[in-house]
């Protein structure tokens, strides 16, 4: 049985950046979630425009430039408290370059972010890395998604 969720799903982008929108059906957004999680969560996914972005990247990060997903996680308590905000020009942009899918790219991104609010980091070796793409993998297999690394 998956784990329980409160899903909110913001849009901080402008009225004709629908493709976005229809990308994104609730339902989905929150069957991408509840399959990456191991625990009862309340978590936001916020999409938003360049600016917004990048001012988050930079203030969290220190880095200039808008990344594809940013996730923070909230507490230690039992339920997971967790924001997923994805920029949606840099999340199109990679998935034209990449010659994916939008809805599948954000599928990626949002179970990439699920997992990484749960602890799971890419980022301290090489085996973590694998070992996370691997769980992604076999979470997307699940979902019906082609595995995003190839």
């Amino acid at each position: 049985m998956l784990p329980p969720l409160a899903l909110s799903l913001q849009f901080a982008l402008p009225a004709d950046a629908v493709a976005h929108r229809l990308a994104l059906p609730r339902h989905r957004v929150r069957r991408w979630i509840r399959h990456a999680l191991d625990q009862a969560a309340q978590i936001t996914v916020r999409v938003v425009g360049a600016d917004e972005g990048r001012a988050l990247n930079r203030d969290y990060r220190q880095q200039e430039h808008a990344t594809n997903v940013l996730t923070f996680a909230y507490g230690g308590s039992a339920l997971l408290e967790a924001d997923l905000v994805l920029c949606a020009p840099v999340v199109a942009h990679e998935a034209r370059a990449q010659h994916k899918d939008l809805q599948a790219h954000y599928a990626h991104l949002i179970v990439h972010g699920t997992l990484h609010a749960q602890g799971w980091d890419h980022a301290t070796s090489a085996a973590a890395a694998r070992t996370m793409e691997a769980r992604e993998v076999a979470i997307l297999a699940r979902l019906g998604f082609a595995d995003p690394y190839r």
